[in-house]
């Protein structure tokens, strides 16, 4: 099966990879069930890559129905280091704009129905989430964005809260509110558990969010529905294809350490001379140390 260094989840309204060649589709199956689409592995610039749609093509899956373990165990086989995310977000923050970027580098999990966690039934581990993003893969799409379109800036905010709300509906106006009164600054409802369990796949981790409404605070913009969100959002898709691609070319030639590279070595409380075969069977993936291979 064909390798892949760097992951990239696709959310809504991305769901393929422009510049991916040699594609090849994978039907991977994972002790968690399937994810959400096939994978598509191929080349970016030269380097190995895999691509995953959060939502499937053609968006069939909400939030609360993505199977985020199967989704990161399945790039986890492919030997995915570096993963990134492209997702779609509201603004909480008055100068973050509708089709500008933000690079996030903290969360806010609200969300109540996702088991969010590898661990459990037979081992335990507590992974460190103080800081859930990678710094140095963030700096790559921070670059990568200025890069890609050195003859157009596009807005680009470093830093800031992403709050993960259940979904799918939107927020109501009280909820809005309150999550500013937070400090949050995006809104959305994908990235958790996501990079929670990125960080126990010992995957470095990063999001660039695509702004695409105000959500339902704004006194004077019009509240956020579906419809208007996408049509932004697919404003900004194209941009969002040639900033991943750019920062594949970055992460292929330096591959930055990371501390997420070798999370499990604090974070493991259970053995793996303690764990029933089974169990050991079933985080086989989940424990293969990135920094090995």
């Amino acid at each position: 099966m064909q390798k892949a260094l760097i992951g990239v989840i696709g959310g809504s309204g991305l769901y393929h990879m422009e510049a991916l060649q040699d594609a090849q589709e994978h039907a991977l199956d994972t002790p968690y069930g399937q994810p959400s689409d096939v994978v598509v592995t191929g080349h970016v610039h030269g380097v190995p890559v895999a691509f995953l749609a959060r939502h499937g093509r053609g968006h069939r899956l909400i939030p609360s129905e993505l199977p985020y373990r199967a989704n990161i165990h399945a790039l986890k086989q492919l030997g995915v280091r570096y993963l990134i995310s492209l997702s779609a977000v509201g603004s909480l923050s008055e100068e973050i704009k509708p089709l500008d970027m933000v690079l996030p580098d903290q969360f806010i999990d609200l969300t109540r129905r996702r088991i969010s966690s590898f661990f459990g039934d037979g081992a335990v581990a507590h992974a460190s989430m103080a800081h859930p993003v990678c710094p140095h893969l963030s700096s790559v799409l921070a670059r990568a964005v200025a890069d890609a379109h050195p003859e157009q800036a596009i807005a680009i905010h470093r830093g800031g809260t992403y709050v993960c709300i259940e979904g799918p509906q939107f927020s109501t106006l009280a909820e809005s509110n309150w999550y500013r009164s937070m400090g949050a600054k995006v809104i959305g409802m994908t990235n958790m558990p996501e990079a929670k369990l990125a960080r126990e796949a010992q995957m470095a981790y990063a999001t660039l969010t695509m702004v695409t409404d105000y959500d339902c605070w704004h006194p004077r913009e019009a509240h956020v529905t579906a419809s208007s969100a996408i049509a932004n959002l697919m404003k900004n898709a194209e941009h969002a294809q040639k900033i991943a691609a750019e920062a594949i070319r970055i992460l292929g030639r330096e591959m930055p350490p990371s501390d997420a590279h070798t999370a499990l070595r604090t974070s493991l409380v259970t053995q793996p001379e303690a764990m029933a075969p089974e169990v050991l069977e079933r985080l086989r993936v989940i424990l293969a140390d990135p920094t090995q291979g």
